[in-house]
């Protein structure tokens, strides 16, 4: 009898819990985050549908961020499409310009009564993903920005402080000379993403324009201009630089075999996204990582701006039952709670997105007991950022971002001079633009 009970007691709660659970809201999450990454992301989602019976946040991979943001578009025009779409920083512009797809993240939060105060993110994560009246229009979850990372054990080889990291240009070329002479290793630094770190970023901290109309935010009418003196100037060095040995090229597009270069060990410096600093961290075996903002020119400028992100915000995407969009309000709620963003920065290395996140991992000693991780943070917060250093937004910038790859290949290939490569990236990026603007008026 005993046994007769207990099995209908176990079968009472199985059934109570498959039908809470059919009763919450599914929320479908579409992402572009594999591996550990997507580990994690899946966990904070589980940890969200565990907090509370009545929405369950249903995370889907869908590929590369490409591919994601492809799929997204496709199923949209099927009317399939989900309540929440990972979009790149490049991809901006790109949903901005889908009119009637989006749900600005400001509206959403407002129409579903939650609290949503923008000061509490940080400033230059803010201002990339607001419109010209300041809105915010996606939440930001996984942001990053460049900075450099150097073998503190090669640095010591060469005779260099291995606690003092170049802060300017000529300091780079400085170190490296020095490091390739003695021996200690075969190139001074690398990159990857040299459209982002050596172009857009190299803009953004000498408060130079990348392009008319604010960078793209105060209209589609915006033309590149980033083909300017300094740009001329940069590209010119890396050309120097890599004849001399001081340089070498990671690759087109992400540069890909630019990590391989400084965890061989091949090359001291390696400039990349903080987001690799767990990466970095777990390839570099056998020496000491340092880690310090980008360097800048100081001829040009001795107070040097902000960098600009990269990574990731959530977008909400119409055309979903008024439900969901309750159950996307309480999750990015859930989201931006300084325990959750200050666990998922410090897991993966991006940014905290708001403040308090940043302060918790003070308080908790994070940064004392990992020297270098705020960095990033520091770099992206140094000033307000400017007209010049707030971010860029332009339609089909994906594709532009191939095109400077591809010219950048073609400049240190020497079948362009830097001058040509960069005065050709504009002109078929404008065509892009103009593209664009076409499409979307």
């Amino acid at each position: 009898m005993n046994k007769l009970v207990l099995l209908a007691s176990t079968a009472l709660a199985a059934l109570t819990f498959a039908t809470a659970a059919e009763a919450a809201t599914k929320i479908q999450w579409w992402h572009a985050m594999g591996g550990e990454l997507g580990a994690k992301l899946e966990e904070i989602a589980a940890n969200f549908n565990k907090s509370q019976p009545d929405y369950e946040i249903v995370p889907v991979y869908k590929g590369s961020y490409d591919e994601a943001l492809t799929a997204a578009i496709a199923a949209f025009r099927a009317n399939e499409q989900p309540a929440i779409i990972q979009v790149y920083e490049v991809g901006t512009g790109t949903m901005m310009g889908a009119k009637g797809a989006v749900y600005p993240v400001y509206q959403l939060m407002k129409d579903m009564g939650e609290e949503f105060d923008q000061s509490k993110y940080l400033p230059a994560v803010v201002g990339y993903y607001s419109d010209t009246e300041g809105n915010i229009l996606s939440l930001p979850f996984n942001s990053s920005t460049p900075i450099m990372y150097y073998n503190k054990d090669v640095f010591k080889k060469a005779g260099l402080d291995p606690e003092v990291a170049p802060k300017t240009w000529k300091e780079v070329e400085e170190f490296s000379k020095k490091i390739v002479d003695s021996g200690a290793a075969k190139c001074g630094f690398t990159t990857g993403w040299i459209a982002w770190v050596q172009l857009e970023n190299l803009n953004a901290i000498h408060d130079q324009p990348y392009s008319t109309k604010a960078n793209g935010f105060g209209g589609l009418d915006a033309e590149f201009t980033f083909n300017n003196d300094l740009s001329v100037r940069h590209w010119e060095n890396l050309k120097k630089w890599q004849d001399e040995h001081v340089f070498e090229f990671g690759g087109p597009g992400g540069g890909d075999n630019a990590p391989p270069l400084f965890y061989s060990q091949e090359c001291a410096i390696y400039m990349n996204s903080s987001a690799s600093r767990a990466g970095v961290i777990n390839n570099a075996k056998d020496f000491q990582v340092g880690f310090a903002p980008l360097p800048y020119y100081d001829d040009v400028t001795t107070e040097p701006k902000n960098s600009i992100i990269g990574g990731a915000t959530l977008w909400t995407l119409q055309g979903r039952p008024q439900e969901e969009y309750k159950g996307v309000a309480k999750f990015f709620t859930y989201l931006s709670q300084p325990d959750v963003q200050a666990a998922w920065h410090q897991f993966t290395g991006y940014l905290p997105i708001t403040q308090a996140a940043y302060d918790l991992g003070i308080q908790q000693g994070y940064y004392e007991k990992n020297p270098g991780s705020d960095i990033a943070i520091k770099q992206l917060t140094r000033v307000t950022p400017t007209e010049n250093s707030k971010g860029i937004r332009f339609g089909n910038y994906v594709q532009e971002r191939t095109v400077i790859s591809d010219e950048a290949v073609a400049m240190l290939g020497g079948q362009k001079t830097p001058k040509e490569a960069l005065d050709e990236a504009v002109r078929k990026g404008n065509e892009l633009l103009r593209e664009f603007q076409a499409a979307n008026q």
